[in-house]
């Protein structure tokens, strides 16, 4: 385990430099200079200058460039154009626990919901009940998730008042706010991560249930529960949870939306404002922090396929 953890970290390098370089380089394509933009209403070329001297805009691209991926391999992504003196990392650091808790959220919405749909589709295949669940996964990775969000804001927030329909309170003031406040977002981000494990694992189900060692273990008189549980669900698991793994950057990529929606502080309300202030430095960060995520979220779904399936060990 311990030879491919060191050899699975060794591929990940030329990853992460590829992403940097595209990291860094997009962000200097995109036209406007930030220099131009805080030296205000009619700046003199001399004014324009010296803010980009201050900046370090002035340097050739490829010092910059490395400059900024020493800063980055210790922690240090640099400061924010327009954050006085906060750091980039702490501007991330206050914004990510918002992220996590609705990450976490929508994998225990997924988990809890679609795992025993997979499983209730795959034991009842061919059943009413199987033909139910397909439908219902059909129609929720077709519907968007800024819409479900919409309706839930509207029936259980404004309707019903079960619910608030936005902010953030952190959990270290008020747990019972903060649970409250995840519900919802994490649902309609959660909803379409249902359906895929719910699908997958069925189909993966319906595949082990009807293998020799599964037959012979119900055979020998092994509860149905003990015969799925214990042995169809560990080689059954190992496609959903791939595909839960391909989930994070789907949940990385829909929180932006969703946070806009229920005023979540996080990452993508973050990066929203730094695109529209142009703030390189923070686009930067943030573009980063998510590859990084997914990157070890990945790395952790490698690990556990091994674990799952031992041939994989070879």
């Amino acid at each position: 385990m311990l030879q491919t953890l060191l050899r699975r970290l060794v591929r990940l390098v030329p990853t992460l430099i590829l992403v940097s370089v595209a990291t860094f380089s997009l962000t200097y394509l995109v036209p406007g200079d930030p220099a131009i933009t805080l030296a205000g209403d009619a700046p003199t070329p001399e004014r324009i200058a010296e803010i980009r001297a201050d900046l370090g805009l002035h340097r050739p691209v490829i010092t910059q460039y490395f400059d900024w991926v020493g800063g980055v391999v210790t922690g240090d992504f640099g400061h924010s154009i327009y954050g006085g003196a906060d750091t980039v990392t702490d501007l991330i650091v206050q914004k990510l626990p918002v992220d996590i808790s609705l990450a976490i959220g929508g994998l225990l919405v997924a988990l809890l919901a679609g795992v025993p749909l997979g499983i209730l589709a795959a034991v009842r295949r061919g059943s009413i009940v199987d033909r139910v669940v397909t439908a219902f996964t059909s129609v929720s990775v077709a519907l968007p998730s800024y819409w479900i969000a919409l309706l839930l804001v509207l029936l259980f927030a404004v309707n019903l008042r079960w619910l608030p329909a936005s902010g953030y309170t952190p959990p270290t003031e008020d747990p019972v706010a903060w649970a409250r406040g995840l519900v919802l977002p994490s649902i309609a981000i959660g909803l379409a991560m249902t359906a895929e494990i719910a699908r997958q694992l069925r189909t993966a189900l319906v595949d082990v249930l009807d293998q020799q060692y599964v037959r012979t273990a119900r055979a020998k008189g092994l509860r149905g529960w003990v015969v799925i549980g214990k042995h169809a669900m560990k080689n059954a698991a190992i496609t959903p949870l791939t595909i839960l793994g391909l989930q994070i950057a789907s949940i990385l990529g829909g929180a932006v939306i969703i946070e806009q929606i229920f005023g979540l502080p996080g990452l993508g309300q973050l990066a929203i404002e730094a695109v529209l202030q142009r703030d390189i430095p923070v686009i930067q960060g943030v573009v980063m922090t998510a590859v990084l995520v997914v990157v070890v979220c990945n790395l952790l779904v490698d690990l556990s396929y091994i674990w799952l399936n031992p041939r994989a060990r070879r």
